[in-house]
């Protein structure tokens, strides 16, 4: 079976979409369900209103039919007996003949349940109608008959259009006859009420899914968007970064260059000609010497001052291509003999400050420290033109801070600090960064002022010092 892990791992800019496209998603569904809710219960409530209204309409309706029809036989009921069979004979004449609409009739049943009255629908009179039922099992007659007992009321139930045939809602209202023990009442159809509620409910539900696709299209296209943006983004930084590396690699070259060139003119102007001087020497004494010259001894100690002078530039490069105390003794005593040649070469007043540290600096720590003194040295000896220098170095509890301060004429106050020095201040810069520290430059007419901190990450406890065999001496 294939690991999944593998299939999981993410590019950078993988995360960066997802990090910005799930939270958006995330909202916009939130944001989504929360508006088709509270959509649909508002349009609801509404929905809800409306059929209630449109019902009330309708019974307003079957109340005022109720009234027409009493209006038309309340004279003969109120003067008729109980057993008035002609009375009777006559308001169901009347009622018979009182239809109204497409579907609209009255209907009379007695408290028996025996149909009396039903002009649309014959084939119900004469016959009895107790538990009478419609499709969904609600009872028609019985309720009828106990609204009509109480005094009238309404009852809805389904029941056949005489039109159509067809079965829809029915809203009826009744009144009872106590003195002939008499149902009478009407009914109306709503399925036209129901019919517009549900098709509010289905224009309702259209805007939802309508908004809904809405949020959709907004969401594709801001997820476009960022998408797009993150890829032009990451192909700008992209070529930045490989502009940033081209130049960090010419910089190399350069630096690799320009050190090559030091060591070659260094070998060439010093140790170089002090070898010529030795061979000239040792040829003048082996000359004189086979000629009985006493003046080939002089030649020869010539020849081995000479030699001396060749050991100790060679001593003198090797130091500064990688100085020995740095790893035996640490930088403190690196810098101090830094300081000591720099002053005995250029004639400039040194001073160099030091704090015992109590923590050890790392070996990236102290080479970079030293690196920085050391640059920082060439560079006033080149440009400064100061006559005095002072270098502190001591370690605190956020870690170790490098000063260096020349009274020279500083550095040109118009350029940017971070690019001021050429390629030197920059080399130091990027030496600081690789350590997470920070390098700060004061320059005015007055001289200048290079500060470098390192973290107290790369402080050593003895403990860490004393197990570390590659790490070699204290700051």
């Amino acid at each position: 079976m294939r690991p999944i892990w593998p299939l999981l791992r993410l590019s950078y800019g993988q995360k960066l979409f997802l990090l910005a496209t799930v939270p958006l998603l995330l909202a916009v569904a939130g944001i989504s369900v929360l508006v088709a809710n509270q959509s649909r219960q508002l349009a609801d409530r509404e929905i809800r209103a409306l059929e209630a209204q449109l019902i009330e309409a309708k019974k307003a309706e079957l109340k005022n039919y109720i009234s027409i029809a009493r209006t038309a036989f309340i004279n003969i009921y109120g003067r008729a007996a109980p057993d008035d069979y002609e009375a009777k004979l006559a308001v169901t004449q009347i009622l018979s003949s009182m239809l109204y609409g497409q579907d609209g009739y009255f209907f009379v049943f007695d408290y028996d349940g025996n149909n009396l009255v039903s002009p649309r629908q014959t084939y119900l009179i004469g016959k009895n109608w107790r538990g009478l039922t419609d499709l969904n099992g609600t009872e028609i007659t019985d309720p009828l008959i106990e609204i009509a007992r109480s005094g009238g009321g309404y009852h809805s139930f389904d029941w056949a259009k005489p039109s159509t045939l067809e079965t829809a809602r029915m809203v009826t209202y009744v009144v009872g006859l106590q003195d002939w023990q008499w149902v009478v009442g009407t009914g109306i159809f709503i399925d036209d009420v129901l019919e517009s509620v549900a098709a509010a409910r289905a224009e309702v539900e259209e805007r939802v899914q309508r908004t809904s696709f809405y949020i959709l299209v907004i969401t594709v296209a801001c997820l476009t968007l960022v998408f797009l943006s993150g890829f032009f983004i990451t192909v700008r930084e992209r070529r930045l970064a490989d502009a940033k590396l081209k130049a960090l690699t010419q910089r190399v070259f350069d630096a690799q260059e320009e050190e090559r060139g030091r060591v070659a003119r260094e070998l060439h102007d010093g140790i170089s000609q002090l070898l010529v001087g030795v061979r000239y020497a040792l040829d003048s004494a082996t000359r004189r010497l086979k000629n009985g010259d006493d003046r080939g001894l002089d030649s020869l100690d010539k020849g081995v001052q000479h030699l001396s002078g060749a050991i100790q530039e060679v001593r003198r490069i090797s130091r500064d291509l990688r100085p020995g105390v740095l790893d035996d003794l640490g930088l403190g005593p690196a810098l101090k003999a830094l300081t000591d040649d720099f002053s005995a070469r250029t004639g400039i007043e040194t001073h160099f400050n030091t704090v015992v540290f109590r923590n050890r600096l790392d070996q990236d720590a102290k080479i970079a420290l030293y690196r920085i003194a050391q640059e920082a040295l060439t560079n006033i000896e080149r440009h400064a033109g100061a006559t005095t220098v002072s270098i502190d170095v001591r370690g605190h509890k956020k870690g170790a801070t490098l000063r260096i301060a020349d009274n020279g004429k500083g550095l040109p106050q118009e350029r940017d600090p971070s690019a001021r020095g050429g390629l030197g201040l920059r080399n130091m810069q990027e030496r600081v960064e690789q350590l997470d520290g920070t390098l700060r430059i004061f320059s005015s007419r007055s001289g200048t002022v290079i500060v470098a901190e390192v973290p107290l990450s790369h402080i050593l406890t003895p403990e860490t010092e004393g197990n570390d065999k590659t790490r070699k001496a204290s700051a």
